[in-house]
């Protein structure tokens, strides 16, 4: 291998690594960021606002307050040491008020205190400008031995200078030596931050409202629910993705009208057409001919029923409150009507939101596949925040997990690997999903505790 080869593999190889950790840290940056659209949108607006402020802030301490409150320590410092010039060159009186007097005229207070050692250092607070100005132009400007407070009197400021046969004690406002308007500033800014704010959070509130809308009736429309009062509002982007919805759901609505008609039609045909043999063969006597006629056309009805059932969905049905626990105990009771034991238990708040027929219908395919195919069924309904989960369960020989899919399939049955006598269109379990997936949800097929087969529906609430 060449030298080029070995470089632009040794680059290759930092690359991918480098786009692994970009990578990780991309997952992790999405794991602290909110998923919803309003949290995100306040973000958007924040962020940038407390960046801004917190940089306007430093730059305001760093090139406005540092400034100011050097050049004012400076001018204390230098009206110090110019009492002290006035005390060292020109004689004085025993009580030194004439530097008293001119340290009045300054705004300074000064006395002197008998020589001797300073006081220890007081504390200190954790960021004082003031005192470290103080600090730098005392020791530039003066230096000599000196000691300051800095904390106590919260208007006054304390100096203490060591002379050679006294300490002069000046008291200095705070105000001459340090820029006091910060809290001013602070305030400003936090008052003008927080009604920015509060108006972001208004406003957004009213343009994210329009979404929620938008999604509630995208949700009622997709569990077959109306949304009434839905109407577009908001932005211009959101008023034209209401509107495409609105406009979707029509086309939808009238699909399934036209089909919904002309399955009407295509039925009213042939149950003409299988009136008319019925009574033909009722005409034509009794026989074992003639049973076996009506016997295929009984079951010819029967198929009609079940195409016209796929075909047909749940078209025109309304969404209303309905009573799980007496809908699943008319199961249970049309089982044993049949010869099977049946169980019911549900769990939860039992009124659900639902297609009332239509839902029995995909509740009751199952119960009748179970029943076709087991001696024992088990019906156990629960109902949280968020589903309505219903489980029927049975004792028959069950299926295959990898055609478990597969007998959703329209017209699709196991009687071979099932029971060969009974026999049926193959349309009850496609039927039932189709059902359920009209309200949202879906069935799910697995092993059942007794030994058969468990169907799960689950719908959203």
């Amino acid at each position: 291998m060449s030298t080029i080869d070995t470089g632009l593999t040794l680059i290759r190889n930092a690359s991918q690594r480098v786009s692994r950790a970009n990578g990780r840290m991309g997952n992790a940056f999405k794991s602290w960021m909110p998923t919803g659209l309003y949290a995100r949108a306040l973000l958007i607006m924040i962020v940038p606002m407390v960046v801004l402020q917190t940089v306007v802030a430093f730059v305001f301490m760093e090139r406005h307050w540092n400034t100011v409150t050097r050049r004012l320590s400076a001018a204390v410092v230098q009206d110090i040491a110019a009492l002290i010039d006035v005390y060292k060159t020109y004689p004085q009186d025993k009580d030194r008020a004439q530097v008293r007097r001119i340290a009045q005229r300054l705004q300074l207070v000064v006395d002197f205190l008998p020589a001797g050692d300073m006081p220890p250092p007081g504390p200190k607070p954790f960021f004082s400008l003031l005192d470290q100005t103080l600090s730098v132009q005392l020791g530039r400007q003066i230096g000599r031995p000196f000691w300051i407070d800095t904390v106590g009197r919260s208007n006054l400021v304390e100096i203490r200078v060591q002379l050679d046969d006294a300490i002069m004690r000046i008291f200095a406002l705070r105000s001459a030596a340090y820029a006091s308007n910060s809290e001013i500033f602070i305030f400003w800014m936090l008052g003008t931050s927080t009604i920015l704010l509060i108006v972001a959070v208004l406003f957004l509130r009213n343009q994210i409202k329009p979404i929620l809308r938008l999604a509630d009736a995208a949700e009622s429309f997709g569990k077959g629910r109306e949304a009434p009062n839905f109407r577009p509002r908001g932005a211009r982007e959101v008023r034209r993705a209401a509107q495409a919805f609105l406009e979707m759901k029509a086309r939808i609505e009238r699909t399934i009208e036209q089909r919904t008609a002309m399955l009407a039609g295509v039925s009213h045909d042939l149950r003409t057409i299988l009136t008319r043999f019925k009574l033909e063969l009722a005409l034509l006597g009794e026989g074992p001919e003639i049973d076996a006629m009506r016997k295929d056309v009984d079951e010819m009805s029967m198929m009609l029923e079940d195409y016209l059932a796929f075909a047909r969905g749940d078209s025109g049905e309304i969404a209303q409150p309905t009573d799980m626990t007496m809908a699943l105990e008319e199961l249970r009771n049309d089982a044993e009507r049949h010869g099977h034991t049946a169980t019911v238990a549900f769990h939860g708040l039992p009124v659900v939101t639902v297609k009332p027929a239509s839902f029995k219908r995909c509740l009751g395919n199952l119960v009748s596949n179970a029943a076709r195919h087991g001696n024992t069924i088990s019906i156990t309904g629960h109902r949280d925040h968020r589903y309505l989960t219903v489980t029927v369960d049975d004792d028959g020989p069950g299926i295959p997990a990898d055609m478990r899919e597969e007998v959703f399939k329209p017209f699709l049955r196991l009687d071979d690997a099932r029971n060969q006598d009974e026999g049926g269109t193959g349309l009850g379990l496609a039927i039932a999903r189709d059902i359920a997936r009209s309200h949202g949800g879906d069935i799910m097929l697995g092993d059942s505790p007794m030994g058969g087969l468990r169907a799960t529906v689950r719908v959203p609430v």
